[in-house]
């Protein structure tokens, strides 16, 4: 049947055009953007899932900042330990020193006077070191939580607290050593073994800031290594392969071509019917 109000090549070659141009459409602008999933209407459950894994990928990466921090805040604690630990072994060497009987009262004042500058020190170590403004080493101690995850079951505790030094350093101000060479007739053996169990106390606290540190590497190594694997899956989900983007390109931009030009055979074919008026 012959018709003019009816053009049915004409609406099926403007309906291939028009998924031609939206597949175009959308080739584009996955290329242009290098995702695959630009609006929820172009994948809603993998949308929701990318959106699940970006929550985890940003959470550990600010976990993996906040450990940083939490190492450098007990690198921090450790490394002002160590040098009080250097002077205790310093005024312990000096007391060795003063055991000896062949010293007179004028160079045991002089040793007593470098201890208790050295006493001084390790007191203002213990009062003013701090990380960020938070005191390292309070009188109480005190527990510091590294959110060194993306999950609340992350947390790391850390406990600040000065070791006990009293048996060598007495507290000031002003601080000087509690261990007189100068006093009538000392007990070396009980002075030296102050200095012992001062060094044992700071020893021992230097050993539980480097555990923590090497828990919390470990953390941010595994964290690394989960954020890493977890960006490949959501890049998998969300984002463009550019191969298959720029064939769908190639093949949309041909088929809108073609369809074009089958809607303007289909608009002639129409004038055919004049020669049947003629």
């Amino acid at each position: 049947m012959t018709v003019i109000a009816s053009n049915t090549s004409a609406l099926r070659a403007t309906n291939a055009n028009a998924l031609a141009s939206k597949d175009l459409t959308t080739a584009m602008q996955r290329l242009s953007t290098g995702k695959r999933i630009n609006s929820a209407k172009d994948d809603a459950a993998g949308l929701a899932i990318g959106a699940s894994m970006t929550s985890q990928i940003r959470g550990m990466a600010q976990g993996i900042r906040n450990a940083n921090d939490g190492i450098s805040m007990a690198q921090t604690a450790e490394g002002a330990l160590d040098e009080v630990g250097n002077m205790l072994q310093r005024m312990r060497e000096l007391t060795v020193q003063a055991a000896n009987g062949s010293y007179s009262p004028t160079d045991l004042s002089n040793i007593k006077s470098e201890m208790d500058q050295l006493a001084k020190q390790v007191n203002g170590v213990m009062t003013n070191t701090q990380f960020n403004g938070v005191s390292l080493f309070p009188a109480t101690a005190a527990t510091k939580s590294i959110q060194a995850g993306a999950e609340g079951a992350d947390a790391i505790s850390m406990t600040f607290q000065a070791p006990t030094i009293s048996s060598a350093v007495t507290a000031g101000p002003p601080a000087v050593s509690a261990v007189d060479v100068t006093a009538a007739s000392p007990n070396w053996t009980t002075n030296i073994d102050a200095f012992d169990t001062a060094i044992s106390n700071v020893s021992n606290k230097r050993a539980e800031f480097g555990a923590i540190q090497n828990r919390i590497e470990s953390a941010v190594n595994n964290m690394t290594t989960n954020m890493t694997n977890l960006t490949d899956a959501r890049s998998r989900i969300e984002d463009a392969d550019f191969s298959t983007e720029t064939t769908a390109l190639a093949k949309a931009q041909i088929l809108s071509q073609a369809s074009t030009a089958m809607l303007s055979q289909a608009n002639q074919s129409q004038q055919s019917v004049l020669k049947l008026l003629g």
